[in-house]
């Protein structure tokens, strides 16, 4: 049997008290937090497999407006159950067919719409989780509006030279523990971009650290992981802030 591909132990969480509000936009749901000042960059999040209510999500997204970005975190699953934790591994497969994280094109444009008309943004970023770091990946090789991106532990999808034409400046984040993705997969990356890619990238993976290990809220971090995923963060926000 295959290791879970994306669940990682989402454990005794905390209750997570959300400074954002929640937005239609046009038959999108989503979780929406502006920083306390007007700005014109705006930061787009892709959940991961637990769908855009998961608080481990909305803390990062209340987590990147605090840098001065209007930051978005739409219902990427239209409105259809995200994976729970109390789901049988064994109906993934069938799960994921109908939650593909390359098929997210037009949601990013109704979102890329809505922050451009209606919240005024001029430099919009991306950033995935898992699910999402798939879903920001294909993103940034399709959608030139998306100045930056980060992909944090998004499994590398299909072995095709185009994956790796990437048009504007992405960030993929890593744990060197995650039972998802081998570091050979993370080498092939790396070599395959040194080939192809045209803009800035950069790849890193944080010592010890497992898959989801990024999202976590303070309270539930763990002292050993606790500086890398802090690192991670810090390394997520100053990409943005060089591009957005």
């Amino acid at each position: 049997q295959m290791a879970d591909p994306f669940l990682y132990n989402t454990g005794d969480r905390s209750p997570y008290g959300c400074l954002g509000h929640e937005a239609q936009i046009e038959y999108l749901k989503a979780y929406v937090c502006r920083p306390s000042f007007f700005t014109d960059k705006a930061v787009i999040v892709v959940h991961d497999v637990f769908g855009w209510r998961f608080p481990d999500i909305r803390y990062i997204v209340d987590l990147i407006a605090s840098y001065g970005y209007i930051t978005i975190c739409p219902d990427f699953f239209k409105g259809t159950e995200p994976w729970k934790s109390t789901d049988h591994w064994g109906d993934f497969a069938d799960w994921m067919k109908n939650h593909d994280p390359t098929k997210v094109d037009k949601e990013a444009d109704v979102v890329l719409k809505y922050l451009k008309e209606q919240c005024g943004a001029k430099k919009i970023g991306i950033a995935g989780f898992s699910w999402g770091g798939m879903a920001a990946h294909h993103l940034m090789l399709k959608n030139p509006q998306l100045t930056a991106g980060v992909s944090l532990y998004g499994r590398i999808i299909r072995d095709s030279e185009e994956r790796y034409n990437l048009l504007n400046p992405t960030f993929f984040i890593f744990g060197e523990k995650d039972h998802t993705i081998s570091l050979d997969q993370i080498f092939l990356l790396e070599e395959k971009l040194k080939q192809y890619c045209k803009v800035p990238y950069k790849i890193k993976v944080y010592p010890g650290q497992v898959h989801g290990f990024a999202q976590l809220k303070p309270e539930d971090m763990k002292p050993d992981d606790k500086p890398y995923i802090e690192e991670a963060r810090k390394d997520m926000i100053d990409w943005i802030k060089m591009f957005v």
